[in-house]
């Protein structure tokens, strides 16, 4: 059983491991889209501070990862098609875009599964990004 998560993957840390631990946990083989920057900047307000070529090495060399795939489209279903994807693995804030539609559409008309999973509020790419600034801020200020 293949398992699917897609995310930016930048500045990887616990969650990150917590996630995709958790999908090696769902299935055989752990698969993991990685954004590249051009998506990213679609629906973030900043780009990664790792470069994708980076972020998908850190990916490799995770044991519970078979699988990394960089993709420069936002659109999930191909990457489902061709992996041939049992269970794709979503967070909670995945919303109703029409990419997202789209990809439950095309699970669902498949018979695969969708899970859905919440987020550690305690680790989050964009607070440590926050905290790196502030702490050099106030640095900068003493």
């Amino acid at each position: 059983m293949l398992v699917y998560t897609v995310g930016t993957f930048d500045l990887l840390h616990v969650g990150h491991l917590a996630l995709l631990n958790h999908c090696k946990s769902l299935g055989d083989r752990v698969a993991v889209g990685v954004a590249a920057d051009e998506v990213v900047n679609r629906y973030k307000p900043n780009i990664p501070v790792i470069p994708l070529k980076q972020r998908v090495e850190m990916l490799e060399a995770i044991g519970c990862v078979d699988i990394v795939r960089p993709y420069h489209d936002l659109e999930y279903v191909e990457a489902c098609r061709e992996l041939d994807v049992d269970i794709f693995v979503i967070g909670e804030d995945w919303g109703n875009a029409p990419h997202n539609l789209a990809v439950e559409a095309y699970l669902k008309e498949n018979g695969k599964k969708i899970v859905q999973i919440s987020y550690d509020p305690q680790t989050s790419s964009s607070q440590i990004k926050q905290t790196v600034i502030s702490q050099y801020k106030a640095k900068l200020a003493a």
